[in-house]
């Protein structure tokens, strides 16, 4: 018996300069797009495709052979949402973008966590209205964490942390998102979850 069941997985270009796909890549993808689908852009900066269950590993292996980077869907981690990296990889940090996305990216939480990241102060990665955001300034390193983008009570982001080192900011996300994973509700969203226990348990 065929098994025709059907997954929804994410994917994007990876960590790089701006959200782009290039026409391999495309390509690849419309592979997967029947004349009646639909493909799914969210505000993660990931694009949800839906395919066969059991062709999942050789699909994700052909997307990643391409340069696409494949996410599960629903309650993890999302990939790291970044600016455009205006001014060159060393100078706006992109190694430790890759780093920190590379180590916190796909780790199951309560609620859908979004984690921003931006080269400079003028934060177009919008770090402040995520729920952990990270801010270079100069050599170092700005933690913000409960931020909500939508809603009446959208509020942006509060510091947590400031002038971390790359590994400082390592350590500092994993354990927030240690914590969250821990002592958050289901489905209890990472705004409320700050709200409820307050910023000074997120610091270990």
């Amino acid at each position: 018996m065929v098994n025709d069941v059907k997954i929804k997985i994410a994917i994007n270009g990876g960590i790089g300069f701006g959200a782009k796909l290039n026409s391999k890549q495309l390509l690849t993808i419309s592979k997967y797009l029947n004349e009646d689908k639909e493909l799914e852009l969210t505000t993660f900066q990931q694009l949800y495709l839906e395919i066969p269950e059991d062709e999942k590993a050789e699909i994700m292996e052909e997307f990643q052979s391409v340069g696409l980077e494949c996410y599960p869907v629903g309650n993890f981690v999302k990939s790291l949402r970044t600016c455009n990296f205006c001014k060159g990889e060393e100078e706006e940090g992109m190694p430790v973008a890759k780093e920190l996305n590379r180590r916190i990216v796909g780790k199951s939480v309560p609620f859908t966590l979004k984690v921003a990241y931006t080269g400079c102060p003028i934060g177009c990665g919008e770090p402040m209205l995520s729920d952990i955001g990270v801010m270079k300034i100069r050599e170092h390193y700005n933690l913000y964490v409960g931020g909500k983008a939508k809603g009446k009570d959208a509020e942006v982001g509060s510091l947590l942390m400031e002038n971390l080192t790359p590994d400082e900011l390592y350590e500092a996300v994993e354990k927030i998102i240690a914590v969250y994973s821990q002592m958050g509700k289901k489905r209890e969203t990472f705004y409320k979850f700050v709200k409820r226990i307050g910023r000074e348990q997120l610091k270990g």
